[in-house]
């Protein structure tokens, strides 16, 4: 299992431990697993390619697929459940350590569970992760570092300059199939 993964706990990290070996073996990684929902939960899985470019609509099933499989074996989730594969976006969250370095320069807002220096929110630049902190650069010029265990959520804000390095990401138009008729395609859906 990918090294870097961010802290999933209960059935999301039971559910991350399931499905991550199979996915990987695949190409891809995962970003975020979320379980929504209590009569008929939905489970969220949020994926990139190994590779670093984009997924696609067709990525997205195949990973369904395969996940979808190996939980109607393991069946971690009593009941009906559904099951929703997507892209983690362009203003995509920042889970994992090499998300923090891999959008440096980028900017982001992250929440923290322990306020640092009186703090819990905070909004500037990414300028990486150290593997333990991620590190930003604020508004006012001042840097700090936010433990990564204690990071609630974090996520890029979407600008121009984002916009323009995700295009770099994105596999040829030959087999992108992310838009068809000038439309975006929902995420990859599986009923259980």
């Amino acid at each position: 299992m990918d090294k870097d993964i961010s802290a999933h706990s209960g059935l999301e990290g039971r559910l991350l431990a399931l499905i991550a070996p199979a996915v990987e073996e695949m190409g891809y990684e995962i970003v975020r697993v979320a379980v929504l929902g209590r009569e008929r939960p939905t489970v969220q899985i949020m994926a990139d390619r190994a590779d670093g470019m984009l997924i696609n609509v067709e990525d997205c099933e195949r990973i369904s697929h395969a996940v979808g499989a190996v939980l109607d074996v393991e069946d971690p989730i009593p009941g009906a459940w559904t099951l929703e594969v997507s892209s983690a976006g362009i203003d995509r969250p920042l889970t994992r350590a090499k998300d923090w370095t891999r959008f440096a320069g980028h900017q982001a807002k992250a929440e923290v569970l322990v306020p640092i220096e009186g703090r819990r929110r905070f909004a500037g630049i990414s300028l990486g992760s150290d593997g333990t902190v991620a590190r930003m650069r604020l508004d006012d010029g001042t840097e700090v570092a936010l433990p990564l265990a204690e990071i609630r959520k974090a996520r890029l804000v979407l600008t121009d300059a984002l916009i323009e390095d995700s295009a770099r990401m994105v596999q040829p138009a030959s087999d992108a199939g992310v838009e068809q008729d000038g439309k975006k395609e929902p995420p990859a859906s599986k009923v259980h």
